[in-house]
């Protein structure tokens, strides 16, 4: 298949993970405890990937700058999901007294707009160098997708908006999710910028927003599952032909 159109598929499946895990938030007797294995091994795996292959692939196309565009993804998530929001983390949110005011609610959807937007430049940038490369990052990303859409809607929840708009948040970072795959798309010569911008935000999501959370958890069942994570990709390696 043609990477372009691969891209587009995975992204379309991305997508619906998203808007799945916003669902389980809006939905009360649906069981969420499990939603923290996804977490901790997404950290893992996100963060192995970035730094093991996306890393190297960047420094390839784009020789040594590519380290500077990798600071300015890296920066840019920063911006939008702990500068310009006040309050930000993966999981669910029940600390409403920190929500007085609706805009908060809002201010989380962009940052993680942001990020999932960089999602789907990923998973396009990654097919366009190679497929076993898109394939890697498309399952770094669906990783944590669902805790994604369940995070955003917990926050509008907290904020004191309806469950509707609650899930439609989540249907937004999947239609966002889609966006950076189709500007890959559009802009596919610039994959030696898209793709090192992608690994800032894959170690900034994996390092500082999926890594906190998975230490909040008590005892060591967590970290390991980190581990396992990182032992996946490595796996996957080993097992790679061609």
């Amino acid at each position: 298949m043609n990477p372009i159109a691969l891209s587009v598929v995975l992204g379309l499946s991305a997508a619906g993970a998203n808007v799945f895990g916003g669902a389980i938030i809006v939905q009360k007797h649906w069981e969420r405890s499990y939603l923290r294995y996804f977490v901790a091994l997404g950290a893992g795996f996100m963060l192995a990937t970035a730094i093991v292959e996306i890393f190297p692939a960047s420094i390839q196309l784009q020789g040594k700058s590519a380290a500077f565009l990798v600071l300015i993804g890296y920066l840019i998530t920063h911006f939008f999901e702990h500068t310009l929001t006040p309050h930000f983390h993966f999981g669910e949110e029940t600390h409403e007294h920190e929500f007085m005011h609706s805009h908060t609610g809002y201010s989380v959807l962009v940052g993680l707009i942001i990020h999932t937007f960089f999602d789907g430049i990923a998973i396009a940038s990654g097919f366009l160098v190679s497929p076993r490369l898109g394939w890697i990052i498309f399952v770094a990303i669906f990783l944590h997708k669902i805790p994604e859409g369940f995070t955003v809607a917990s926050v509008m929840l907290a904020s004191g908006q309806s469950r509707g708009i609650a899930w439609g948040s989540s249907v937004i970072l999947g239609a966002a999710t889609l966006a950076g795959v189709l500007t890959m798309a559009v802009f596919r010569h610039e994959v030696r910028v898209g793709l090192p911008l992608s690994a800032g935000v894959a170690i900034y999501v994996a390092a500082s927003d999926l890594m906190p959370e998975v230490n909040r958890e008590p005892g060591i069942r967590m970290a390991l599952v980190v581990f396992l994570g990182v032992g996946l990709l490595f796996l996957l390696d080993m097992f790679h032909v061609g």
